[in-house]
């Protein structure tokens, strides 16, 4: 099956036919960057190149008189290839910008694409498939989530729904680390808040857990066993193990339910253990030349791979330390097939970064197939009141607590909208606010509007039959009648769409899309409040109504892949 190359594939194509006239070696003209993309100032065009500043050093010729060169021979390759009416002109600014302005018809023919395409709109297969893994979250099941969990969680799934979008086969994995020093210390916690719920003397551990879920815990314990646990006894210390993790995984998954997050595939730690897998990759390591021991201990040679020092995998008695899990666990993501790994990690493992990425070329992988994201925290606020994150008696705000607050979609959102490697600044006074100052509702107040006004226009029958046709042919006589500022404006943020979800997906950076619905909405309500969409001009209303149709199935195309819901009435 083949399709119509969009507009800019098109005009991309025409540009590295300028370009190929340059006769550049071919080196060069591979690691060339092609992007077309919006201008920072609007009035500079719709699409900007910056090839001529790139290419100027090597070529010792002035940016600028390259870029006229090339925008002369870019200009001749659109008009043989049929693009004249869709590009308005093509012009050069200083120091060597390459600014594009399209025609009003490649505006109006974008609307009929979005109508065309509906849902699949800004879908693309620039992932061609490639199968990709996005591990996040992976919270110890010690506790409910905390509110830097919940950041993790919106944006390893909305990573996960903009990759998809751009044609990678996603998997979402949760590493369940169910053993160690942690989780016993969980059981025995659990297990003094039993007894001294049943009057028996009993202390917390040191660094115990003293959340009050785990009191809520005991109490269902003693409705089920009764008294059955006082006396001491290796079954005992057995049995809390495995029911606080059970009772907190559970917990968590149900939180992460609630959420809209579901995880493809939940990893337990302790299956590397159990199956030998653990052992195997050490004896990969060891037939690779990359362990050597010293003082009884194995100990990895990453220094060799860029690491500041080299790391102990198994302590001189023999048990295996932390990282020991961890190659192993990246060992198997790569026996399962997948080619590209992203791992969303919280900021206390950013200095684990080198080591990973230093085993995994010990064991023969390539370290640009491993992406570590580090997600930074984030701190909740009342207006300008700092709201503390964690008490003395060891509770903490959760996950849970924001999303009663505030709901599902101003939580995910909010998460969403700084840069996931910035601290974040979390308003639950404004994320409660139905106004504009309030992004979230200012996104789908846009969308519900829209729903309220097409619902109002079609029992009139003054929908426009005849938009949903494919780009690249003339555009309907009613999309032709949009030439106001306001109309051609929230046609450029339809065109604008694809070029975000690309770009939030290439930079696995969802914020983008945050900024893009934002603005799209602000587009949409400033025409709103400019011009009537139901006209005396029954062919104008038509095109208006297609026009903030298209924009609905944008905002709600963008909402779904940040995980937020697109009401048609607020």
């Amino acid at each position: 099956m083949t399709t119509t190359p969009s507009l800019e594939q098109s005009l991309r194509h025409t540009l590295g036919q300028a370009l190929d006239t340059l006769a550049l070696p071919a080196d060069q003209r591979g690691a060339l960057s092609m992007a077309l993309e919006p201008p920072r100032i609007a009035a500079h065009g719709d699409l900007a190149t910056s090839v001529a500043m790139q290419l100027a050093k090597s070529l010792r010729r002035p940016p600028l008189e390259l870029a006229e060169q090339v925008a002369a021979q870019w200009r001749q390759r659109l008009a043989a290839g049929g693009l004249e009416p869709l590009v308005e002109r093509v012009e050069v600014k200083p120091p060597g910008f390459i600014n594009l302005f399209l025609s009003q018809r490649a505006l109006h023919e974008t609307l009929s694409r979005v109508l065309a395409e509906r849902a699949s709109y800004g879908r693309c297969g620039v992932g061609q498939g490639l199968k990709t893994q996005v591990e996040f979250v992976s919270a110890n099941p010690t506790g409910p989530l905390s509110v830097a969990h919940g950041r993790q969680a919106a944006v390893g799934d909305a990573l996960a729904n903009l990759l998809r979008f751009a044609g990678y086969d996603v998997t979402r994995e949760y590493y369940l680390n169910d053993e160690g020093t942690q989780m016993e210390v969980l059981g025995q916690s659990l297990m003094v808040r039993y007894l001294q719920a049943l009057g028996e003397p009993a202390q917390l551990p040191e660094n115990g857990y003293k959340g009050a879920y785990l009191t809520t815990i005991a109490q269902t314990v003693i409705a089920e066993v009764g008294r059955r646990w006082v006396s001491d006894s290796p079954e005992r210390t057995a049995w809390f193990f495995a029911r606080a993790q059970g009772e907190i995984l559970a917990i968590i998954k149900q939180e992460l339910e609630d959420f809209g997050v579901r995880f493809d595939e939940w990893y337990p730690q302790s299956s590397l253990r159990t199956s030998g897998k653990q052992e195997e990759a050490m004896a990969l390591l060891k037939q690779r030349g990359h362990l050597y021991e010293q003082d009884g201990a194995w100990w990895l040679k990453s220094t060799a791979f860029g690491d500041d020092k080299d790391r102990v995998v198994v302590r001189s008695d023999g048990r295996p330390t932390y990282i020991a899990a961890d190659i192993a666990y990246h060992r198997e993501k790569y026996r399962r097939g997948f080619q590209r790994i992203i791992n969303l990690w919280g900021p206390d493992h950013h200095g684990y970064i080198p080591r990973m990425l230093a085993a995994i070329q010990a064991m023969g992988y390539s370290k640009d197939s491993l992406t570590v994201l580090i997600v930074q925290l984030c701190t909740l606020r009342r207006g300008t009141e700092t709201i503390p994150m964690s008490t003395r008696e060891g509770e903490f705000v959760t996950l849970r607590q924001v999303m009663e607050e505030v709901g599902r979609d101003a939580a995910r959102f909010f998460f969403l909208m700084r840069k996931l490697d910035s601290h974040l600044d979390f308003d639950l006074e404004l994320a409660k606010t139905q106004a504009p100052e309030n992004p979230v509702y200012y996104i789908q107040y846009a969308h519900a509007r829209i729903a309220g006004i097409l619902a109002k226009a079609e029992p009139g029958g003054m929908t426009a039959p005849g938009t949903e046709q494919a780009s690249r042919g003339p555009a309907s006589p009613a999309t032709s009648l949009l030439t106001q500022p306001e109309e051609l404006q929230l046609l450029r943020a339809l065109r604008e769409f694809p070029a975000a979800v690309q770009a939030a997906a290439r930079e696995l950076e969802p914020q983008r899309m945050t900024h893009y619905l934002s603005q799209a909405a602000g587009d949409f309500h400033k025409f709103y409040d400019t011009h009537r969409v139901v006209t005396d001009d029954p062919a104008l209303t038509r095109a208006r109504l297609a026009l903030i149709e298209g924009v609905q199935r944008v905002l709600a195309s963008g909402l779904a892949l940040l995980g937020v819901s697109a009401p048609t009435k607020m």
